[in-house]
């Protein structure tokens, strides 16, 4: 039996506000591990109601789904609204609410992805009558993505389609919460999973073994005097809150008791680089000295020992200049003329480098209140949201 979601047989979901519209994917659990398809099949239903077509895009399993729908002449270079709709858990966070239905008080509306950003889609879904009843000329097409929060990696497959069009679109508007400042800039980020193998033996005659914890813990800092050159003498670019590539190891793991000498260790580490510096060049870096400085000591000791690397995720950079078309309409549609860079990654620089389609990131809401309990948006960011879509609207319809 289909499990209806609150709001869902709304009577007025042909009218409602982009605050309404936001309770409705709110109520959708869309954790990154967890199927997408439930908000997926209502919003095709609210865009058939309409009477605008939408196309999915699965991934491999068949449980997750892009949604691409255009509004406007299909002939025309267009603009994509891209957002994307899963968030990350809650587990082991204080929530003062239910993180999946949607709570308003005192004009802030509680809830998990309501600014991480699933409030900007609503902003984009509100104006779907608008957009209809403006008669574009410049077509708008809406693009929902999976997996953004696990590498970016589900909108890669609808920007190959998009890629593929026979029109183009000409720009790409990423609404990530910015606090509606238009972002010309986000850093690269590349993640590696390492895996030490060892030799276990008893802790008495450790000199005897190889101890992957102790390895991997050299390693480790290997890459955190990286991270020190990269702040003390590294490129720099004043628009970003850090201003220098960096270097970061998150997990580790390793060892089974104190009087065993580790078999096994492994831990994940990133590089987060500006537009100056390359993560592929600083990833191998890490991989040469291992090769050259480790794994030489630790096969003297034991022929079958070594270190494996896994790439994990690779998010592209995002860098476009500030003289671009798209920016200079982005600021005239949020009616602000500054502009920034952020550290933290979005899909935005996968369509620049993957389709070659300009791109800028700018929604409601703030970065600082995603991924923790009590994320919130307040009805006055969905609204300034909501004008900037208006705005846009217009824009397309001469």
């Amino acid at each position: 039996m289909k499990v209806v979601p609150p709001f869902y047989e709304s009577a007025t979901r042909m009218t409602q506000s982009a605050a309404d519209i936001l309770k409705t994917l709110i109520s959708f659990d869309t954790v990154s591990h967890k199927s997408n398809l439930p908000l997926i099949a209502w919003v095709e239903d609210y865009l058939k109601e309409h009477g605008i077509a939408s196309q999915r895009i699965y991934d491999e399993t068949g449980e997750k789904a892009n949604l691409i729908a255009t509004i406007g002449p299909a002939d025309v270079p267009g603009i994509i609204l891209s957002g994307h709709v899963d968030v990350v858990p809650v587990e082991g966070q204080p929530w003062s609410t239910d993180p999946f239905e949607a709570t308003v008080i005192d004009g802030k509306m509680y809830g998990r992805g309501s600014s991480d950003m699933k409030g900007f889609d609503a902003c984009v879904l509100a104006a779907v009558p608008q957009m209809i009843a403006a008669d574009l000329k410049t077509p708008l097409h809406i693009c929902f993505s999976y997996d953004e929060e696990v590498g970016c990696i589900g909108v890669r497959s609808a920007i190959t389609e998009f890629a593929g069009w026979p029109v183009r679109p000409k720009a790409c508007i990423v609404g990530e919460p910015t606090g509606m400042q238009v972002v010309t800039g986000h850093k690269s980020k590349h993640s590696v999973r390492v895996t030490v193998r060892g030799k276990a033996g008893h802790s008495s005659l450790a000199p005897n073994f190889v101890n992957a914890v102790e390895y991997a813990a050299r390693l480790t800092v290997y890459i955190s005097d990286i991270g020190r050159e990269l702040a003390a003498k590294g490129k720099t670019d004043p628009l970003y809150d850090c201003i220098h590539s960096t270097a970061h190891v998150g997990l580790m793991n390793g060892g089974t008791q104190l009087n065993i000498v580790p078999e096994h260790a492994s831990f994940d580490f990133e590089f987060r680089t500006i537009a100056e510096d390359d993560p592929t060049a600083l990833v191998q870096q890490v991989m040469d000295y291992a090769q050259a400085e480790l794994v030489p000591a630790m096969q003297a000791v034991n022929p079958d020992t070594g270190i494996d690397f896994e790439h994990l995720t690779e998010v592209d950079g995002l860098q476009i200049s500030e003289d671009a078309e798209v920016v200079t309409l982005a600021k005239s549609l949020a009616k602000r003329n500054d502009h920034a860079k952020v550290a933290y990654g979005t899909e935005g620089g996968l369509f620049q480098t993957m389709a070659d389609i300009p791109t800028v990131v700018i929604g409601p809401g703030s970065i600082d209140r995603a991924h923790k309990a009590d994320e919130y948006i307040t009805l006055d960011e969905l609204s300034a949201g909501s004008a900037f879509i208006e705005r846009l609207i217009e824009r397309c319809s001469v």
